[in-house]
């Protein structure tokens, strides 16, 4: 029996999507601490909302990194 190799289009396309998880992780807590100090601004919702869609954007980006992972080095069942 042949021993499975690793997907390696599949291996990139999982550490692309966990790079931008990762950008996001910073970058959401940053908007949404802009919005916090600037609630008397006429943009605060609106602004407060990308910052958590941002970070929700983040939370799944990084799971769907990691299955892209993990499915490039076990092959999908």
């Amino acid at each position: 029996m042949e021993p499975r190799k690793t997907n390696k289009e599949l291996l990139g396309k999982g550490v692309q999507r966990m790079a931008i998880a990762l950008i996001l992780m910073f970058i959401s807590p940053i908007i949404i601490h802009s919005a916090f100090k600037n609630q008397d601004h006429h943009l605060y919702i609106p602004i407060l909302i990308l910052g958590i869609l941002g970070a929700a954007l983040a939370i799944f980006m990084a799971f769907k990194g990691i299955k892209t992972i993990m499915d490039s080095f076990f092959g999908k069942k």
